[in-house]
């Protein structure tokens, strides 16, 4: 990791260069910034930016401001609101990290396209390393349009041990699953003007459409109506310009092999050509055999999909609700564009989890988290959120280039019901959000 503490500009583009340690003074302002290049890929880099309380007292909120130079610009950032104007871009706290006692500190992260580095930085209108604010007035030049998510990656591929777009670049979708679709209290998940509004609100790129299979009211008991479910969900991401998972939402699938086979084979006939399109063949598999069971399983799949569409990223269920991805990793299935999903709760799971996704990924495996919550494995039937834990899973998935949809869609009591009661179908929930919808939302932006 490289630190850089952002007292002027020459300090840090000095410090950049040579790497030699930088002498702060003791701050004047009340809080102070220190900017870290925590991931750096040559053409862009991963910052992070800590602001510390340097006072005896509690401050309520804070704000960083700073800008970059030519050639270099924010793409994605999390743990704090952004709004930028030109080359200029504000900070400010979400709801959630906005109060810190004396002493304490937090932080906010973004990538950045290019490799300029912060300059004429503020944390609440003073210098972020303490002292006067700098004099330089910002650019006022607008920021370009950048289209929709799918105009910007078009066609997706896996890379490595991740996943790039149609320009080879690095990329990390973030958004939201449906609620079971058989058990949703609305059709939140398959309203247009709901998911342009997540779209441009939240900075949603991917939305999973969780089609139930087993339970009464599912596919195998009403499957024109859950087809037609999934259907309104992919060709309203189609017009949204987002992604979408199409989820075969089942814990024995193996059970099913011959529908499933069906499903999406005629799915990807239909549907394949698009670039929009993720296949999710498998939800979370109970805790049965990898090599006996579940390959076979997404073998089968993966060929009735490869028949009719070559390209689209395929993620793989894998054992213990996908959890196992570890297991996986000694036999995985042979094919192309094959991600494998690894599912996690953060009151629930915590480094072992992330370990199992290490030697995943030491073993080559590229993976998607499509499911994830800030609670309980069981959703949060308390309403507990644990949200540092959480956090850690944010940095795991940014630092690994690990693409995630947050559970779930839906109006209800649980911690993962991202609305509150009153929601409206077709959007506008800034005063609906409910559990830990605040932090998944400050994530995805």
């Amino acid at each position: 990791m490289r630190t850089l503490r952002l007292v002027t500009t020459l300090a840090v583009t000095g410090l950049l260069a040579g790497g030699a340690a930088l002498a702060a003074a003791t701050p004047a302002s009340a809080a102070t910034a220190v900017f870290s290049v925590t991931n750096n890929w040559g053409n862009g880099y991963q910052g992070q930016v800590t602001v510390t309380n340097n006072t005896s007292a509690q401050i309520t909120s804070w704000r960083v401001e700073f800008d970059l130079p030519a050639g270099t610009s924010i793409n994605q950032s999390w743990n704090a609101e952004q709004t930028t104007s030109g080359s200029h871009y504000t900070f400010t706290n979400v709801v959630w990290n906005g109060t810190l006692g004396a002493g304490a500190s937090t932080s906010f992260g973004f990538l950045a396209n290019g490799t300029g580095t912060p300059l004429n930085c503020t944390v609440n209108g003073a210098s972020c390393g303490g002292g006067t604010p700098p004099t330089t007035p910002p650019p006022t030049t607008p920021p370009p349009t950048t289209g929709t998510p799918v105009e910007r990656h078009g066609q997706l591929r896996v890379c490595g041990t991740t996943m790039c777009d149609k320009n080879g670049a690095r990329v990390q979708l973030r958004g939201i699953s449906s609620m079971w679709l058989n058990w949703e209290t609305a059709p939140y998940a398959e309203n247009l003007s709901a998911l342009r509004w997540m779209r441009d609100n939240w900075n949603l790129q991917v939305i999973r459409a969780a089609m139930g299979v087993e339970p009464a009211g599912a596919y195998l008991s009403d499957p024109n109506k859950a087809r037609a479910q999934v259907e309104t969900i992919i060709n309203n991401a189609v017009t949204a310009g987002v992604y979408v998972i199409v989820d075969w939402h089942a814990h024995e699938a193996q059970n099913n092999q011959s529908q499933a086979v069906a499903f999406f084979g005629d799915l990807a006939r239909r549907y394949g050509h698009l670039p929009n399109v993720i296949w999710e063949p498998y939800n979370e598999p109970l805790q049965v055999s990898w090599t006996n069971v579940i390959k076979p399983y997404h073998q089968a799949v993966v060929s009735a999909i490869r028949a009719a569409d070559p390209d689209n990223i395929v993620v793989l269920g894998t054992p213990t609700w996908s959890q196992d991805v570890d297991v996986a990793a000694a036999s995985p299935v042979t094919g192309t564009n094959l991600m494998y999903t690894l599912h996690f709760y953060s009151c629930t799971h915590g480094a072992s989890l992330r370990a199992k996704g290490d030697a995943a990924i030491r073993a080559g495996l590229a993976l998607f988290v499509t499911e994830w919550g800030a609670s309980n494995a069981d959703g949060g039937l308390d309403g507990r959120a644990c949200l540092p834990e959480a956090q850690s899973w944010i940095d795991w998935m940014k630092a690994n280039g690990v693409s995630w949809t947050a559970w779930k869609l839906d109006v209800g009591t649980d911690t993962t019901n991202l609305l509150s009661p009153g929601a409206p179908v077709t959007g506008g929930w800034t005063n609906y959000l409910h559990g830990h919808a605040p932090f998944v939302v400050a994530n995805m932006r």
